[in-house]
């Protein structure tokens, strides 16, 4: 999606872009409330939870989301965010099933080990998954972009700033998220001109070996177990170790800033060209600065928005707003120097939205 059409959505109220994505609500206006009536509206207030997989900046811009969503729908919802990986996210679930909802949106840690347990939530309350889906579960749909065309975007900003190619690392948090393997297949299919895969029908690359193709190399992928200084360290270590790297790409919202940081004490910046994901602050900065080509937005704001909205539908006992194909996407924006203000600024608004 072009940042003109972005910022379009971007500047209608939180409540039109929701209607505008599903095409319908079970919303209709009501007579005034008694204080009795009020009382008893409150009661019957519903209650949500919004997991993600750790704890980071760019979960901060999805809370604002689901913040605007309460306001918008009249419900409550919980964001938790699990310091410690898969088991805080488990022991955070099972509290909040404990204490009572009515519906959880999660960002899974590790799907394909997850899916007895998903299934175990899903049998008490629907679930939604965000961010990472968990396509085997019992998940009614999945709110997120697609990763592996992201990947490809993502890949096409490399091609941009290195058109005579080069050794590439990819650098990420865990593997074991659907979302990092998928986005990880697109970049490199991209950057080594391979034909377009599907998320339904997706081979992937082996971790721990060299991937040529072109005029690029693919070394290999680093993961870090979302601990920023072993991030920093990874890119450290990249450098140092081969001397000819050109390029530097971080898949989740912290690595290109940790790469960018390791670059500067490197004395690289510039040297070697890096391209990001999401919207840190950082990175923008950096795109401004001239340090980073681009990243690839996936609008997290919206993966609270519209989560929260779609179990808020869904506890009505309104199923038609669950996508025939299980999947509610969210459009990306490529992010670079000519529109970086600008989408920042957006970016701002939406972050206000949810205060």
């Amino acid at each position: 999606m072009n940042i003109s059409k972005r910022t379009f959505l971007a500047a209608l109220p939180p409540v039109v872009f929701g209607l505008a994505s599903c095409g319908k609500s079970s919303d209709s206006p009501a007579a005034p409330a008694t204080s009795a009536g009020a009382s008893k509206a409150a009661e019957k207030k519903k209650r949500f939870a919004f997991v993600t997989n750790g704890v980071d900046p760019f979960w901060n811009t999805a809370s604002a989301g689901v913040r605007a969503a309460e306001k918008d729908f009249g419900i409550e919802c919980q964001v938790l965010m699990p310091p410690k990986g898969l088991v805080d996210q488990q022991r955070m679930i099972e509290s909040v099933l404990a204490r009572g909802v009515d519906g959880i949106a999660i960002s899974p840690c590790d799907a394909a080990n997850q899916v007895g347990f998903l299934n175990d939530v899903a049998g008490r309350v629907p679930v939604i998954t965000h961010d990472s889906d968990a396509p085997l579960s019992k998940r009614l749909c999945f709110v997120g972009m697609d990763n592996y065309k992201a990947g490809r975007a993502a890949g096409k900003l490399v091609k941009e700033i290195l058109p005579s190619g080069g050794k590439v690392m990819l650098f990420v948090g865990r593997m074991e998220q659907l979302n990092s393997q998928q986005r990880r297949q697109g970049i490199i299919d991209e950057i080594l001109d391979r034909p377009m895969q599907t998320l339904e029908k997706l081979d992937q690359d082996p971790l721990g070996r060299e991937l040529p193709g072109g005029n690029f190399v693919v070394l290999d992928t680093r993961t870090d177990g979302f601990d920023y200084p072993k991030a920093k360290a990874n890119a450290e270590d990249a450098m140092s170790r081969y001397q000819d790297l050109a390029g530097m790409i971080g898949l989740w919202a912290y690595n290109a800033p940790m790469c960018l940081e390791a670059a500067k004490a490197a004395g690289k910046v510039g040297k070697v060209k890096i391209v990001s994901f999401d919207e840190q602050e950082a990175t923008l900065q950096g795109i401004i600065d001239g340090h980073i080509h681009g990243t690839v937005s996936q609008q997290p704001y919206y993966y609270g928005y519209d989560s929260v909205r779609i179990l808020k539908e869904i506890a009505a006992g309104n199923r038609g707003v669950i996508p025939a194909n299980g999947f509610f996407e969210i459009p990306i924006v490529e992010v670079r120097k000519a529109n970086v203000e600008e989408f920042w600024q957006q970016l701002k608004k939406l972050q206000a939205a949810g205060a």
